[in-house]
């Protein structure tokens, strides 16, 4: 990705409490690219280790069918999916101030880096990948809530700029939600996602989205009203940086979880978005189109 225009300026904290409205609603999180995010971490991070844990267990459940079965990662299987949020965990474990693993400008491609990394646990048998994808999660996490535990601060850049640590967390939750869909989905499993899980997974999935479009120069400013589990209200502005505030409320609209595959190229945005501005459409599926662009096979390799 080649950002146009001026780059996101950081955010430089993350509070731990989130706001209530004066009508009683609840403001999940508020996430910024100019200026603070308040959301909670150590929720994020126990909401994190139940979507694992529930991917974990069905996984130990799979056969050499399953894990050979495609998914709508058009070029990657199950198993490739677990290496790749292996690769991830790794990854993320490892994060340092000022780290560059997913910075744009740095050479990170998300269409060619997850795929080179691949390389590493080519040939290794599924229950080598289910056993690595174990460890490094639990790794990952101990990792994370050390550094909670210690109330770090510092920036490391994200694709849109730099960002306080967390938010790294969050973009390796929304990743592994959607690829958890991925093979589940492709599978006819259903997807046993709750409401915080697909609530953190639908803001996360606007704020990038919106983060893409500024960089490619576009705008979009709306109020999303979502259902289903996850859903709510959605204020969307990135007119000056970007800021999103996901207001928890039952509500009717379409649902969370497709909004937030589409937002990621798994579907066409118009399908679940056909009632927003044509504008507005065309700026929230620059990060799906992206994903979807082909590359060279020698940019692989």
């Amino acid at each position: 990705m080649r950002p146009a225009g001026n780059r996101p300026k950081p955010c430089r904290r993350t509070a731990p409490s989130p706001a209530v409205h004066p009508e009683g609603e609840r403001v999940t999180l508020i996430l910024r690219t100019n200026g603070g995010c308040e959301f909670d971490p150590e929720h994020l991070l126990d909401v994190f280790g139940e979507q694992r844990q529930r991917f974990v267990t069905i996984l130990r459940g799979f056969g050499p069918g399953d894990w050979a079965a495609p998914t709508r990662c058009a070029i990657w299987s199950a198993q490739d999916v677990v290496r790749h949020l292996s690769d991830n965990n790794k990854n993320a474990a490892a994060i340092e101030p000022g780290d560059r693993m997913l910075d744009t400008t740095a050479g990170y491609d998300p269409r060619i880096t997850p795929r080179k990394l691949l390389a590493a646990s080519a040939g290794e048998s599924p229950e080598v990948s289910l056993a690595r994808f174990v460890a490094t999660t639990e790794e990952r996490f101990a990792r994370d809530r050390a550094r909670l535990a210690r109330g770090l601060r510092f920036d490391v850049r994200m694709p849109y700029g730099p960002m306080n640590w967390t938010i790294r967390m969050l973009h390796g939750f929304w990743d592994s939600w959607l690829h958890e869909r991925d093979v589940l989905l492709a599978r006819s499993l259903g997807h046993p996602a709750d409401d915080d899980a697909t609530g953190y997974a639908a803001a996360y999935g606007l704020f990038i989205a919106a983060a893409v479009a500024s960089m490619f120069g576009a705008q979009v400013r709306e109020k999303l009203t979502l259902g289903g589990a996850g859903g709510g209200v959605f204020d969307l502005d990135n007119s000056d940086g970007v800021i999103l505030t996901a207001t928890r409320v039952t509500t009717a609209g379409p649902l969370a979880a497709e909004v937030t595959d589409a937002l990621a190229g798994r579907a066409p945005v118009a399908a679940v978005l056909g009632d927003l501005p044509a504008g507005s459409r065309a700026a929230l599926s620059g990060l799906g189109d992206f994903f979807n662009t082909p590359v060279e096979p020698s940019l692989i390799t």
